[in-house]
């Protein structure tokens, strides 16, 4: 059988739905009224989604179910490590400021990343959202997506919790730091 690029094994699959599993049932707080047996048939037929989350794994993110979307019924994954994905820091914002740097680039820009990994970027209200499940981010920072008209002016915008308390910042969107990442959100 030819896998394409963005699929894993039938044994990595199998392998990693069992991770997946157990971070479900460590932290049933995050999705009450869901059941893994259905979280997992979704999973089993959507093989691109579920290299998406390999992907969101693999650098760090530890995706996990946060809830179910009232109107398409998907199930909503955020990354939910304690601290921004390891993998994924050191990013500016987009390419148009990995473009600008003229020295000292950083490997890959967060949006870029996300679209490779087939993910996007948490928005406000879903990074507040995520707060509610727990605390993250109170030693790392984490870009989330960024209105239009902010990034017209050369700015982006990033999250973090400090003084049990969730904080928008903004910084010039080529800008990165050893301790900004980005948390990614995936429907299935």
């Amino acid at each position: 059988m030819n896998r394409t690029k963005n699929e894993l094994s039938p044994a990595q699959g199998e392998e990693f739905l069992h991770v997946l599993k157990a971070r479900f049932e460590k932290n049933k707080n995050r999705h009450k009224e869901i059941e893994w047996v259905e979280v997992q048939a979704k999973l089993e037929v959507n093989s691109e989604k579920l290299w998406s989350l390999h992907e969101m794994e693999v650098t760090g993110g530890e995706p996990d179910v946060i809830g179910q979307h009232g109107k398409t019924g998907e199930y909503i994954f955020y990354d939910c490590s304690a601290e921004s994905p390891k993998g994924r820091r050191s990013l500016c914002y987009d390419r148009q400021a990995l473009d600008s740097r003229k020295e000292f680039k950083p490997a890959d820009s967060a949006i870029d990343m996300a679209a490779a990994m087939g993910i996007e970027l948490l928005t406000e209200e879903q990074y507040r959202d995520l707060q509610k499940l727990g605390k993250f981010d109170t030693k790392t920072s984490s870009w989330i997506e960024t209105p239009p008209e902010i990034r017209k002016l050369g700015g982006a915008i990033f999250c973090d919790r400090r003084y049990d308390t969730v904080f928008v910042y903004h910084n010039g969107a080529e800008s990165y730091y050893a301790a900004r990442g980005f948390r990614g959100c995936l429907m299935v």
